[in-house]
């Protein structure tokens, strides 16, 4: 992770330099009928933040709008103890084939509700009310982290640089996802 300005947290957080940084393993998900490889660029530009910003990407994939496709991969993910946390993009719409939430939000244990909130309220800076349109939804599953970013390039910029990594810093204060993952499984 670089201290350039880009790496000032917004909304009054900080990053503490006496905490070490400690890389995640990240899953990027993209969910799409009509993208491939070459054509992801959602996909490749928040493949490409996860590990400027020091993560390591544990693996991408590309998967059809389909609930049984998306659950299959997630669910995949979810049971390998090399990933900690899962990253998707695209099918957060409204359209009939958008269907990310409704494959998601029944593998998650704890749905993480102020995500939605708070990108909400980032998005807007960016989209206006055009933010309405993003079903934009996180949770927990098996002590695994699972965000889920619309398609669009510049949804995946204002979620991941302006939100998700920064929960995903144990350095970032007053606090953050990373320092109590460990504690997501406990009874």
């Amino acid at each position: 992770m670089s201290d350039t300005p880009r790496d000032i947290p917004p909304g009054g957080g900080r990053i503490d330099a006496a905490i070490a940084f400690r890389p995640l393993r990240i899953a990027v998900l993209t969910v799409s009928d009509t993208r491939d490889e070459a054509g992801d660029t959602s996909g490749r530009l928040l493949a490409e933040r996860v590990t400027r910003d020091g993560h390591v990407l544990a693996e991408k994939k590309i998967v059809t709008d389909s609930v049984d496709e998306i659950q299959a991969q997630v669910r995949s993910w979810i049971a390998d103890p090399a990933v900690d946390v899962v990253v998707s993009t695209g099918g957060t719409g409204l359209t009939g084939r958008d269907l990310t939430p409704e494959a998601l939000r029944p593998l998650f244990d704890k749905t993480i509700e102020g995500f939605e909130t708070v990108w909400h309220m980032l998005s807007f800076q960016s989209v206006g009310l055009s933010t309405m349109q993003s079903r934009a939804c996180a949770g927990l599953a098996n002590g695994t982290l699972i965000f889920a970013l619309p398609g669009s390039n510049g949804a995946v910029k204002d979620g991941w640089d302006k939100l998700i990594r920064w929960q995903l810093d144990i350095r970032h204060r007053p606090c953050n996802l990373a320092e109590i993952k460990y504690r997501f499984t406990e009874r």
